[in-house]
């Protein structure tokens, strides 16, 4: 399947200029954004904390069990949905209560909006600061080692330059979505970085094609200069590249707006 009929002649190369230093300022903005907020907004799974599974017999408001929770004090708990419209989850930062009583404080806060009888305290769990600090490490480290193992592949598979750049290209990628991550005070959570690694895998693939088309076209180019050659790479892989892309963004986008 092609979206162009022939292959197109966009010169993307001419370009390249002005979209490194846009990229440059992206990533410096997420860097002050970052440094503003004193460091990424960890969630629980990093930084500590208590959550609490709940059951309803009839799905719940949201802003109804913030309004309850705003009496014990912790209106600014992290509340969603899990699953289904029944369960919610309520992520609490820090707690000094036991597991058991922090169930039963939240469950009796929430009386007056809801029927204590349709309430049901699923599961507590606790993640202590130990913890959270030891799986920030365990998670930067599963970054780098990804890093790692791509640098062995590329130089092994092409030639350690072409590593080098698809490195930086991977870098330029996970600097960018953690200044968005920022700059929209999102939490950091266990989950964001499988989504991370995700990003690392979508984009080392498509820059394995390109590397593969500027290969081959590198050995046919006679006195064709390398930017020639990196231009037409990218307009032979373009209709590969949009598919590919196009498809999984449908595929998250869909997740966005449908998802629990």
């Amino acid at each position: 399947m092609e979206i162009f009929k022939r292959v197109p002649k966009f010169n993307f190369m001419a370009k390249r200029n002005l979209a490194i230093a846009f990229s440059i300022t992206i990533i410096l903005v997420g860097f002050i954004s970052i440094l503003l907020h004193g460091g990424l907004r960890y969630g629980i799974d990093f930084a500590g904390g208590t959550l609490v599974q709940l059951k309803f017999i009839n799905p719940p408001v949201i802003e109804d069990i913030r309004e309850g929770l705003k009496k014990i004090g912790l209106g600014e708990s992290t509340i969603q949905e899990f699953g289904s419209k029944n369960h919610i989850l309520i992520r609490v930062e820090r707690s000094e209560e036991k597991l058991e009583e922090m169930g039963t404080k939240i469950k009796s806060s929430l009386i007056d909006k809801f029927n204590v009888d349709s309430i049901i305290v699923e599961r507590v769990e606790m993640v202590g600061p130990k913890v959270g600090k030891d799986l920030q490490e365990k998670a930067i480290l599963s970054i780098v080692y990804a890093i790692i193992g791509i640098v062995i592949y590329i130089s092994w598979r092409f030639e350690f330059q072409y590593a080098i750049a698809a490195i930086i290209a991977l870098i330029h990628d996970v600097l960018v979505t953690m200044g968005a991550f920022s700059l929209a005070d999102k939490e950091f959570t266990l989950v964001i970085v499988a989504a991370f690694l995700t990003i690392i895998g979508y984009s080392l693939n498509d820059t394995i094609v390109v590397f593969d088309r500027i290969r081959e076209n590198m050995r046919r180019k006679g006195k064709t200069l390398l930017v020639d050659v990196i231009n037409t790479s990218i307009n032979q892989t373009l209709s590969r590249t949009i598919l590919t892309s196009g498809t999984t963004l449908l595929v998250v986008v869909a997740l966005f707006f449908l998802g629990g």
